[in-house]
């Protein structure tokens, strides 16, 4: 059986695709700007949904960040792109699938952790989620559902070092959330 060969989409500043690399050698040392997602699940309890990545991953292994994230194929979507792989990572079958909804369109970001450096175009998703998991290994370590209220007054507060093992991205993200207008009427919805 042949492997399937998943490709990124490399892009310019205005999100212009400009070609493709394979996505097992996108990140490195200087990564070229790319396409990518970030996704925040929510219960109905209004808890933000965590997830450990797991040990094996070559980016950011064992750190804690947002409910899922990922890269659209070529031609794909990011919104199915974020479906796609809450099923891959986290096992959420179709028919319990979450509705998504981009909640900020123009995020980006660049960061380094343990010499790979991300580079990114990422808006990100937000849904609601009441369902189990059937993690995938390779993905994710484990799981957390975490108060959307204490989570951010944590992650705001320069002397509370809970968080201390959070991505960048979704220690960013999750600020920008809490003060969009856009997330905050999508919030008051749960």
């Amino acid at each position: 059986m042949n492997k399937i060969i998943e490709q990124v989409v490399l892009v310019d500043e205005q999100d212009n695709a400009i070609g493709l690399i394979e996505k097992s050698i996108v990140h490195q040392a200087d990564t070229p700007l790319h396409r990518a997602f970030s996704c925040f699940l929510f219960r109905s309890d209004g808890s933000l949904i965590l997830q450990q990545r797991a040990q094996v991953k070559k980016t950011w292994p064992l750190v804690w960040s947002n409910t899922c994230c990922g890269h659209p194929l070529p031609g794909e979507t990011r919104a199915n792109a974020v479906l796609r792989r809450l099923d891959f990572e986290l096992g959420v079958a179709t028919k319990n699938m979450p509705t998504v909804h981009c909640a900020l369109p123009n995020y980006r970001y660049k960061a380094t952790f343990l010499d790979v450096m991300e580079h990114e175009i990422c808006p990100v998703f937000v849904g609601h989620y009441d369902g189990d998991f059937a993690l995938n290994p390779s993905e994710v370590e484990a799981t957390q559902d975490v108060a959307w209220t204490d989570f951010i007054q944590s992650i705001t507060d320069p002397n509370d070092t809970t968080y201390d093992h959070l991505s960048i991205w979704c220690r960013e993200e999750a600020v920008l959330l809490s003060q969009s207008d856009n997330f905050k009427a999508w919030f008051s919805t749960l």
